[in-house]
This record gives structure tokens, sequence and C-alpha cells, in this order.
């Protein structure tokens, strides 16, 4: 029977993360997926690492770490990165209040405060309304649905990673692995199942109320326009923890649900990012529910693209693809992390943060696991 130090089942961001960290410490890694590659809640998203408006604390400081990772990864597999930097554009004056108070405190150092005229001239195309912006270096994007099968590729190939396609893992007693063909025998055992957790912990599952989060998500043929960055608006400002721990941001919320209730309620906050052919990815929404709903609404995606002709002057707007985001969560975040059994830990993230933290998350695990 094969041996190995670490065994991660899935092969989504949170798994690679685990296997990256694992395998940089010289440990023998196998990496097992269901499907023929990663196609769930990591390759739905924007592949944007957030640190700007990220919750103060651990999630922050998991973003800063995940962010250099990716810098070092992305060079080394050959990941392009497609932006660098986020604007976050205001419409409101109580907008570019919550802006100003960020930009003076702890979180907005390295970042820039803008007005109308500047913002204007980093990205033209910016609507009338907009009363100023803010400018944060740190963020980057990567196109996810290319970004992790180069990544398991380069975790193959440059640390002998052994990955196990279309082989689900059934089940772990001890030290031995069961899947769907066979079995291994591993020291320590990383599930990371992102929102199937039941399948290996139903009791878990139900005792943190483990349930989706749908996005509704569109991909908008090349407009003439350059992005300097991944751009964003007031609604982001009232969901990322970080813009809505300011003092300016009930005012602002107070003033979206007279204004834009429906976005509000359907979970709308307006993320634009650019590839590398120009089109535009385009989200998104937030609904939430015990299972992973299939159908999405023409009328949340209108609410959606009405936020962003709020944003930007475009000369047209093609929908070229339609797709349903999802991820995991709990009553437990931003991160499930559960010794299930001696040296079996289940690892999933309960924020819609993976992205950006997942690399440090694995880090963490696997220094737990190996000291």
């Amino acid at each position: 029977m094969a041996r190995f130090d670490l065994l991660v089942a899935g092969a989504g961001i949170v798994g690679l993360a685990h296997a990256l960290a694992a395998a940089r410490r010289g440990l023998r890694v196998a990496v097992f997926e269901r499907d023929a590659r990663a196609a769930s809640a990591s390759v739905r998203n924007f592949g944007f690492v957030t640190i700007t408006g990220q919750e103060d604390g651990a999630t922050r400081e998991r973003a800063l770490r995940s962010r250099d990772v990716w810098e070092e990864v992305a060079a080394a597999a050959g990941i392009a990165v497609h932006q660098r930097g986020a604007l976050v554009a205001a419409r409101r004056p109580a907008a570019m209040e919550v802006l100003e108070q960020f930009a003076a405190g702890p979180m907005g150092r390295g970042c820039t405060l803008l007005d109308a005229g500047q913002a204007r001239a980093r990205l033209p195309r910016l609507a009338p309304a907009i009363a100023g912006a803010l400018w944060s270096p740190y963020e980057l994007r990567v196109e996810a649905r290319d970004a992790l099968p180069a990544l398991a590729r380069w975790l193959e190939e440059r640390y002998g990673v052994v990955f196990a396609w279309e082989t689900a893992v059934l089940g772990v007693d001890g030290a031995d692995v069961r899947h769907a063909a066979g079995a291994v025998s591993a020291d320590a055992v990383v599930l990371a199942p992102g929102a199937g957790v039941a399948a290996f912990a139903p009791e878990l599952a139900r005792r943190v109320r483990l349930r989706h989060c749908r996005l509704q998500m569109m991909r908008l043929a090349a407009p003439d326009v350059a992005l300097p960055g991944v751009l964003m608006g007031d609604l982001s400002l009232v969901r990322y923890g970080g813009f809505a721990a300011q003092p300016a941001a009930a005012g602002l919320r107070a003033q979206l649900e007279r204004e834009c209730a429906p976005a509000l309620a359907h979970g709308v906050h307006l993320i634009v990012a650019q590839g590398s052919d120009g089109s535009l990815v385009v989200g998104d929404s937030h609904h939430y529910a015990d299972h992973a709903d299939p159908f999405a609404s023409q009328a949340v995606d209108a609410l959606i693209l009405e936020e962003l002709r709020g944003l930007l002057e475009l000369p047209r707007i093609e929908v070229t693809e339609r797709w349903n985001g999802y991820y995991p969560v709990a009553d437990v975040a931003p991160v499930l992390d559960e010794e299930i059994a001696r040296r079996v830990r289940l690892v999933t993230v309960t924020s819609g943060t993976g992205m950006s933290t997942a690399f440090a998350i694995g880090e963490e695990t696997v220094a737990a696991l190996f000291g």
C-alpha cells in the first residue's frame, strides 16, 4: 500500500494550499480529487486576492500572507497576474466619507485617497456622479480557471506531489484512506471538501449549519475601457468588514436601504475585473440556502448591471457568459477547521475568502500537524 506523509482530499484552492505548505517542508504529499479537475467554488469566482476592506485581524493577516505566496507561486508556475490593485469608487458622499475614514486609519496605510478628478484620471470612463475613490496597491487577480490547473501541474513537477484525479476519498480509518480505486496510507489527512462537509462529517455539518451561498456572475464582451485594477463601488463598503467597521458606514447603509433596497436584499455588491482579452468579469449577488440552487435570476443580473452602469460609462453591454458561483457558509466563520479524528483535519473556508486566505490557512494547518 502506498504511503504518504500527508493526503489531501480536494484540489480546490484550499486543498492545493495545504499541498504546497506540506511540499515546501519536504513532505511526501498526495492530492485526491473526485472530479477531472477543480470545478467548484475555487474556479467560479473572480480570482481576486483581496486585501483592502478585509476584516481587521486574522482574515486581513492571512490575506497579506497569501498575497505574498501568490506572488511567489505565480512567478514560478507561469500563472499570469492579470490585474494588480483595486479602485473603490464612491458614488455617494456618504461612501466617500467611509473611504476617508478608512484611509485615515491603520488599514488604509499605503492606499491613496482620490478626489473626483484624480479618480477619473485613473479611469476616464467613471460615471459623472463619482465623488472620489480609494486606490489600493495591494490586490492581485488571476484567472482562477487557468490558475488552479497550472498550480496543480507545478506542484506535481516541482515537488513531486501525486495527484489522483476522478478519485473520490470515501473514508479514513486510522492511517488508511479508502478511495474509489483502493486505499493508501497517510500519516495525516486534510479534508478540503468545500461545501461537501456532510460527506465526511454529517454531524459537524449539522452542528455548524453548513449551507450554500450562490453568486450570480457574468462575463461581458471587451468594451473600449482599460481598468487600472479591480473596480468596486458603494455596495462593497457595507459588505467588506474593514469598510463596514468605519463609523460612516451606518449612514451609508441607511441611504442604500432607501435608494437600492432590492440590490441589498439580493446581496449585490459590484466587483468588476478585466481579463487579458479585455473582457469584464462582473458580479455578484449572494443568496443563501441549504442546497446549491442551480437556477439564476434575470432580475438579479439586471440589478448587477444597473450598478455597473452607475459606476462606468460603457458604450455597450454584451453578456457573453453567465454562471453561478458557490461557496460554503456556516455558523463558524471565516474558516471551519475541525479535527474529526486523530491527525485528520477538515478545513473549509466559510466566508468567501478562499482565494485571498487559503495559502496562509494551509501553512497554519500543516504547522499544527507536523510542528
